[in-house]
């Protein structure tokens, strides 16, 4: 007698591709579901290289006493260009699932936030005995400023450089279709990129189309795009994501905090 997988029949979008949707479309499968990988994003190289290469050069040479981590797209960009990070040089990871791809690509992690695995909680749990030194964060072309302001208000030295830019990639007809007709019955929202991307090409999604966010900031952007969100996953991780979808699927009635 098999045991009952909560999303048994459940069709949901996974808008990246990659190792990333190979991975949490594993998860999705033991579940019981279908998952139809779309990627929706994908990442080009930065449209100012010099500033990028003068930046990891200053890294490579010690010029900076943190670098902020906010992505797994910021760990291939350092991969790519071969950059080696000193010893005296911490490096700080927004979340575990940053952290983990730092740690696969052979870095050291020195500081990841324990409550919140978001920008915004790097910087509140950021140790308050490193309130001093410069700090470099390669990012998107498109990342808010959340960091860079927040770390420069704790009274930090801060350098922002674009790392990569985040570029829209159209679906399918058949999977815009899927999407319209109902069929697929979830859709994951993994950062806002997704969620503007889900609201130009998918807009408007039919009422009974679960909207399953991967943290309380990918929900408020969400929501910015115009998009209601029945799923917050509690922690910014895709094993929460996975299981906060799985949970509603057990319990559709249970309700979703507003901002």
């Amino acid at each position: 007698m098999t045991s009952h997988k909560p999303l048994a029949g459940w069709r949901v979008l996974v808008p990246r591709g990659g190792k990333w949707g190979d991975g949490i479309a594993a998860s999705l499968r033991s579940l019981g579901a279908l998952p139809v990988i779309a990627p929706m994003i994908n990442f080009a190289s930065s449209g100012d290289g010099p500033a990028l290469e003068a930046a990891l050069q200053d890294l490579q040479e010690g010029k900076f006493s943190w670098v902020v981590v906010t992505s797994a797209t910021t760990v291939d960009v350092l991969m790519s260009q071969r950059v080696v990070i000193p010893p005296e040089t911490k490096i700080a990871a927004v979340g575990e699932t940053t952290g983990g791809a730092l740690a696969l690509a052979g870095y050291r992690v020195d500081y990841v936030p324990e409550i919140d695995n978001s920008a915004r909680g790097l910087v509140k749990e950021w140790p308050q005995e490193e309130i001093s030194g410069r700090v470099l964060i390669p990012q998107s072309d498109i990342a808010e400023p959340t960091l860079v302001s927040g770390l420069t208000k704790l009274g930090l030295d801060v350098q922002f450089v674009s790392a990569y830019r985040t570029v829209g990639v159209p679906v399918t007809e058949t999977v815009r279709a899927d999407v319209a007709s109902g069929r697929i019955g979830a859709i994951l929202v993994t950062s806002g990129s997704v969620a503007r991307q889900i609201a130009k090409q998918l807009a408007p999604l039919p009422a009974d189309t679960i909207v399953a966010c991967i943290g309380p900031r990918t929900a408020f952007d969400a929501r910015a795009a115009g998009l209601t969100v029945n799923v917050i996953a509690e922690f910014r991780t895709t094993s929460s994501l996975v299981d906060s979808l799985a949970e509603h699927a057990a319990d559709p009635t249970e309700t979703v905090p507003e901002d």
